[in-house]
């Protein structure tokens, strides 16, 4: 069953500048893009970042059909527009690589879309004072069998049949940053067969 109050769910906070960074990488999903305007406009407010200092990755999503334009018009140095998660993790892999001491990084979206990008940024030793992000849009999360090890995107219900092992999977509350997902438990493993209803949880 779900239980709240588990430490390892992660909390999130309102973006806001840090001054202290020289470089500022700002990366987003679907209406992840008002959070992140907003901040291109409170850092340059702040003296501390000129134009140059700022880039943007950004994926288009059905939720904000507007995203791609506003980025174009975003106060950054470059803004990258990508058409999914996964090409965005590559240019976001490839930026980084030749990251230089300085950076922070800005993530806003929905929070299985930031678990991975927070994931890949833990691969380049950025540490969590280096990190900021803002949950928005869908609450659907990334699902991880500990029986099979598989992930289950966009999960919204509180039980999942694996996509792998197609065993049922109570959607805990534990969520574990090394995989960037929630832990799916077998939801009949004492009483096969026996399970609750489905039901919407994580719109």
């Amino acid at each position: 069953m779900l239980i709240t109050g588990i430490r390892s769910k992660p909390v999130y906070v309102p973006l806001s500048p840090d001054t202290g960074g020289r470089h500022h990488l700002l990366v987003g999903h679907g209406v992840g893009i008002s959070p992140l305007l907003n901040l291109v406009e409170g850092l340059a407010a702040s003296g501390a970042s000129d134009r140059a200092s700022r880039q943007m990755l950004y994926v288009t999503d059905a939720s904000a059909p507007d995203g791609a334009d506003r980025v174009a018009k975003a106060d950054v140095a470059e803004a990258r527009v990508f058409p999914d998660t996964s090409r965005l993790l590559a240019g976001l892999r490839e930026t980084l690589s030749g990251a230089r001491m300085g950076l922070r990084l800005y993530v806003a979206g929905p929070e299985a879309f930031m678990g991975q990008i927070m994931t890949l940024a833990l691969e380049f030793n950025l540490n969590k004072d280096e990190i900021r992000a803002e949950e928005c849009g869908s609450l659907a999360r990334r699902v991880h069998c500990v029986h099979c090890k598989t992930v289950t995107e966009d999960v919204t219900t509180n039980i999942v049949e694996c996509t792998n092992c197609h065993r049922w999977l109570i959607v805990r509350d534990h969520y574990s940053r090394r995989f960037a997902a929630y832990m799916g438990v077998m939801v009949d493993a004492e009483a096969p067969g026996e399970r609750p209803d489905v039901k919407v949880v994580f719109a």
